[in-house]
């Protein structure tokens, strides 16, 4: 198993939700952890209770990222796992009330969820290319995605999310087997209902009632059941280029 105690970690997303829980896993792990997360007051207090680092990043922002990243090399060195979990979920059909869906509103969610995760991916990726293996395999880094079921079962009023989620999973292979000869390591995690801020907002009893669509756990699953995968996938050398839905076994209906 790798053991990535001591090196740093960038969790992107990681003021809330499953960041959040991510993050706290990550530094419980033993890894120095950096936040890039749009909330700075959630984030740098999430940063200061880990003893981590919070940059405030638009991911959607090449240049924004780059900053991201040279202040965490400021600050920890090289990072060795980048969690891409920054991403937003609004829904809108493909045509409502008689008007198609907005266009920029489809390429918001795309530019975050999609061209955020491969903008992190590919910067924080150059610079483990550049870093020195840490064991025997060679290994230079993990980089997990987070997906999502709607990648596979999307909704209605979720083409924009759908796409988005769809691109992560298609990228997850090609982006394995790009930095295979270089020892970093690519997942993604497609998770389905999660008692993330979203869900916590809505009433106890359609939190329930969501809960009850899962086969087994018949719940929605807990952020630390998502960051305990994460732990999982950095640790085991022998999950790469994979795409695990971490959903109880739900297949989502139409609505």
């Amino acid at each position: 198993m790798q053991d990535w105690a001591g090196h740093c970690a960038i969790v992107t997303g990681g003021a809330s939700g499953l960041g959040a829980a991510t993050a706290a896993r990550l530094a419980a792990a033993g890894l120095q952890v950096a936040i890039f997360d749009l909330d700075a007051e959630r984030g740098q207090a999430q940063a200061e209770a880990l003893g981590g680092l919070f940059v405030a990043v638009d991911v959607s922002d090449p240049a924004s990222v780059a900053q991201g990243i040279a202040a965490v090399e400021g600050r920890f060195g090289t990072p060795r796992v980048l969690v891409n979990c920054a991403g937003i979920g609004p829904a809108a059909k493909t045509v409502s009330r008689g008007e198609a869906h907005d266009p920029a509103l489809f390429a918001k969610v795309i530019g975050i969820n999609l061209i955020g995760t491969f903008n992190c991916s590919a910067q924080v990726a150059a610079r483990m290319v550049a870093a020195d293996p840490v064991d025997a395999d060679g290994a230079r880094g993990v980089i997990v995605n987070t997906a999502s079921v709607a990648a596979y079962d999307g909704q209605i009023g979720q083409i924009a999310y759908a796409a988005s989620k769809g691109g992560v999973v298609g990228m997850t292979l090609p982006m394995a087997r790009d930095l295979a000869d270089k020892g970093i390591r690519v997942c993604t995690i497609a998770p389905g209902l999660f008692l993330t801020p979203l869900l916590q907002g809505l009433p106890e009893e359609v939190q329930t009632s969501l809960g009850a669509q899962v086969p087994f756990p018949s719940r929605l699953g807990q952020p630390d059941e998502y960051a305990a995968m994460v732990e999982h996938i950095t640790r085991n050398p022998m999950l790469n280029g994979e795409v695990i839905r971490l959903d109880g076994a739900i297949r989502m209906a139409p609505r």
